[in-house]
């Protein structure tokens, strides 16, 4: 597609090449009437008994004329061999940041074909309708309140519905759900790809905060926050997604991957005005958690400069976490002076409270890795675990004994290698959380030791509760 003022600019100077042409011709024909040695032209040959092209003609050749003449302009290399008429072309080069016309010539296209897929997705009457013809024609008996409708009544309805339907007997509902659902990952796909600066199936950072930014008045449930936290929110909210979609670090997410996964239909959730105060709790967009961990921050932060030195980190959670195991935070983090800013922490809080998750423990793990050698040996397991045995002496408790600990850990995740334990093998044995929590916090490992005895405890008083 080619920017309307470009066009007009090559058709003036192809109608002015058509009248020079015309003028040429005018003077031949005058020429022959004065020179009788003039042969004389046949039927064929003469002008007026020419066949006239017919616009479709006049306008491909236009834009036949037009394209070589752009890419002439363009510096473009002129193609002769004939395969390339049959291969598909594969790759289309970005315009440069000079190349202004270019650029604006993409951004129109783009917007033109999202305005399109947008205009062929079914609006909520037609989702009406399709509900009312579906309800319609159900074919009895109901299963229970649920209607159902066999193969012959779904036909009827697809003849019915239009063409922008296209799609034994089956729920109703079920199939009036999956078109809702479908509808709304095309709507939200090019909700997304508007914001999708360089066209190529991913958002940046900064066009995810951006997306997020201008969704928070759609959030009833957001209304609370004040304006002057938006930009924290929008951090908060941000960093999961690149903290568990973008494991690499490129800067950048695929939007196919954002559809797939929950955490836009967490974030979309708080649409609902009806949310429990208790399910907000849990959720990491909502905004009692994002307050919540903002808080956390500003209260580590003693000297109040807007940073976390190691020494204000150590009082996180029950400021049980080991010396050595902060020092390899502070070596492999992003820090500022030796100290953290606030979106570092966030990666560091989605580690610690998601240790379950393969990005969690892919964190977790490279900070164990001292020897970066892709796997944890016995030596980097005794490294971690010395600096829980000098905690539990300094708090008086009886030292556990490392080669103990070492069978318990190893008989957990039971390794490919008897003497390596790589990445996947702790994530393959579903006790990555455990092991990590064992090598790197004090109350962590105290709470494994003492699991029978916790168990037992709880199922007392659950006794005596049942009692009462």
């Amino acid at each position: 597609m080619i920017s309307t003022l470009t066009y007009r600019l090559f058709s003036v100077l192809l109608n002015f090449q058509r009248f020079v042409q015309s003028c040429n011709i005018f003077l031949l024909l005058f020429s022959g009437l004065i020179l009788s040695s003039s042969p004389v032209l046949s039927d064929a040959q003469h002008p007026s008994k020419q066949t006239k092209k017919s616009e479709q003609e006049l306008k491909d050749e236009e834009m036949d004329l037009f394209t070589k003449y752009y890419s002439e302009w363009k510096g473009g290399r002129k193609n002769t061999n004939e395969f390339y008429k049959t291969i598909p072309r594969f790759y289309y080069r970005l315009p440069a940041k000079d190349e202004v016309l270019l650029q604006k010539l993409r951004e129109e296209s783009r917007a033109v074909f999202l305005q399109r897929k947008s205009r062929e997705l079914l609006d909520n009457e037609e989702l009406q309708n399709l509900w009312f013809l579906l309800d319609k024609h159900q074919t009895p008996p109901m299963i229970g309140e649920e209607a159902m409708i066999n193969y012959e009544n779904f036909l009827k309805v697809d003849e019915k519905s239009g063409a922008k339907y296209s799609y034994g007997r089956i729920s109703i509902m079920q199939f009036f759900n999956y078109v809702m659902r479908k509808v709304w990952l095309h709507q939200t796909r090019i909700g997304l790809s508007l914001y999708n600066v360089a066209g190529q199936g991913y958002l940046r950072e900064s066009d995810l905060e951006n997306y997020i930014l201008e969704l928070i008045p759609t959030l009833p449930q957001l209304d609370g926050l004040e304006k002057s936290f938006y930009s924290f929110y929008v951090c908060t909210a941000v960093r999961k997604f690149f903290f568990f979609l973008d494991p690499l670090r490129t800067g950048k997410i695929k939007i196919q991957d954002i559809l797939a996964c929950s955490f836009l239909d967490d974030l979309l959730e708080l649409r609902d005005e009806d949310l429990s105060k208790e399910s907000q709790e849990t959720k990491w967009f909502s905004a009692p958690s994002a307050l919540r961990v903002y808080g956390q921050y500003l209260n580590l932060d003693k000297d109040h400069n807007g940073m976390l030195s190691k020494e204000e980190l150590s009082r996180y959670g029950t400021a049980t976490m080991t010396n050595v195991f902060l020092d390899r935070v502070f070596q492999e983090c992003l820090t500022y002076d030796r100290e953290m800013d606030y979106k570092t922490y966030l990666d560091f809080v989605l580690a610690l409270e998601n240790r379950k998750e393969p990005a969690a423990l892919q964190y977790i793990f490279k900070l164990l890795d001292i020897e970066n050698k892709g796997y944890l040996n016995v030596f980097s397991l005794n490294y971690f675990f010395r600096a829980i045995q000098e905690l539990m002496k300094i708090h008086g408790q009886d030292p556990v004994s490392f080669q103990d600990v070492k069978d318990e850990i190893f008989d957990m995740v039971k390794q490919k290698d008897p003497l390596k334990i790589s990445l996947q093998d702790l994530i393959n044995s579903n006790q990555g959380d455990t092991v990590t929590t064992i090598l790197i916090d004090l109350n962590g490992f105290w709470t494994y030791e003492n699991r029978e005895a916790l168990i037992a405890n709880d199922s007392e008083n659950s006794a005596d509760f049942d009692d009462t």
